[in-house]
C-alpha cells in the first residue's frame, strides 16, 4: 500500500538507491523522483530506471513531494536544505539518512518552513560500495532505522515515516539526537576510525611489504580493510560533526588499550583471558539479536554483496 504519493530522493548513492528499490518492491510510494549533483550519477540513475524522474536540481526534484529524503553527506545538508526550502509542499515531511543527528538538526531545522515536518533519521545499514548502481531492495531488512524527531514533532508524520521504514524491512526505534550520536560513536564511528588507523599503520610499516599485507591478510585485517574502504567524504563529515562523542569514546578506547598493553607487558594472562571472555559475550549478543550471522567468514558466502554498516 502506498504511504506517500511522491518520494523525492536527494542524493542517489547506496542508501537512496536501496530505498528506491525497497519502496518500489513493497509499493510504498506512487512515484519516486531523484536528484544528484553529479551528471554522471544522474545518467546512471536514468539508465537503470532507479527513479521515475531524475532532475538536474534538488528544487525540481522536491516539487510536489510529500516525503523528501536528504541522502547527501552530513556537511552538505544545510546547503541542500536552504536550496529546497522554498519549493517544499505544505504538509510534506523532510527526513535524512545522516550518520550524525545533532549536527544535521542544527544545519537543516532553521530552513524547514512552517507547515513542513522535519523527522531526522538514520538507517544502520550499508556496504563499502557507493553510487546508484550499488543499491538493493533488501539492504534494510532486519536492520535498525533510528528516528530522532525533535520536541513537538507531528505524531502523524513520525508514524507515517516509521511505517515506510518498517515497510522496507527495518526495525524502527525513536531516540534523542544526543544519545544517538553517543551510541553511534561507540558502535560505528570509533570502530571505523580504528579500522582506518590499522590499515594506515600497515601502509606505513615498511618492514612488511604491501604484497605481503595483501597476500597474507587474515580475517581481522581483511575486515579492517573492508570497513576502511567506506566513502571518505561521508566519514570525514561524520568525525567533524560528531567530534565530542567520538573524542570521548576514543579517550576511553585509549585507556583500555593502555590496560591491555600493560597486561601483555607483565604477562598477565588472567586479565587478558577475562577481558576476551567478556568481549566475546558481546559478539554472541549481536548474533542472538539477529544483527549478524555465526556462519564462518562472517557469513559472506551467504550474504554476498553486503559489507560494512553505514555510519
Amino acid at each position: 500500500m502506498a504511504l506517500y504519493e511522491r518520494v523525492a530522493l536527494i542524493g542517489l548513492g547506496l542508501i537512496a538507491s536501496s530505498m528506491a528499490h525497497a519502496i518500489r518492491a513493497a509499493g510504498l510510494a506512487t512515484e519516486i523522483t531523484g536528484h544528484a549533483r553529479s551528471a554522471e550519477t544522474r545518467a546512471a540513475a536514468v539508465e537503470i530506471g532507479l527513479c521515475d524522474r531524475v532532475f538536474e536540481t534538488a528544487a525540481e526534484a522536491v516539487a510536489g513531494a510529500d516525503l523528501v529524503v536528504l541522502a547527501v553527506p552530513v556537511g552538505a545538508m544545510g546547503a541542500i536544505a536552504a536550496e529546497i526550502a522554498p519549493h517544499l509542499a505544505p504538509g510534506a515531511t523532510v527526513t535524512d539518512v545522516g550518520s550524525v543527528k545533532q549536527a544535521v538538526i542544527t544545519a537543516v531545522a532553521p530552513h524547514v518552513p512552517e507547515g513542513v515536518h522535519f523527522v531526522p533519521g538514520h538507517p544502520l545499514a550499508g556496504t563499502e560500495h557507493s553510487g546508484p548502481r550499488s543499491g538493493f531492495a533488501t539492504l534494510f531488512r532486519n536492520r535498525w532505522w533510528l528516528l530522532t524527531p525533535p520536541e513537538g514533532a507531528d505524531p502523524e508524520a513520525v508514524a507515517r515515516l516509521r511505517a515506510l521504514c518498517e515497510g522496507m524491512g527495518a526495525n524502527v526505534e525513536e531516540m534523542d539526537a544526543a544519545h544517538h550520536d553517543l551510541v553511534l560513536a561507540v558502535t560505528s564511528h570509533t570502530p571505523h576510525l580504528i579500522a582506518y588507523t590499522m590499515v594506515g599503520v600497515a601502509d606505513h610499516l615498511r618492514r612488511v611489504t604491501q604484497s605481503e599485507i595483501i597476500r597474507y591478510s587474515a580475517a581481522g585485517f581483511r575486515d579492517f580493510t573492508r570497513i576502511a574502504a567506506s566513502d571518505p567524504t561521508m566519514w570525514r563529515d561524520v568525525f567533524l560533526t560528531n567530534k565530542e562523542a567520538t573524542l570521548d569514546i576514543l579517550g576511553r578506547f585509549t585507556e583500555e588499550l593502555f590496560a591491555l598493553q600493560r597486561a601483555i607487558r607483565l604477562g598477565d594472562g588472567d586479565h587478558l583471558f577475562e577481558y576476551f571472555t567478556r568481549t566475546r559475550a558481546i559478539r554472541r549478543g549481536i548474533i542472538e539479536a539477529g544483527q549478524d550471522t555465526a556462519a564462518p567468514d562472517f557469513g559472506r558466502a551467504a550474504e554476498a554483496g553486503k559489507g560494512t554498516e553505514k555510519g
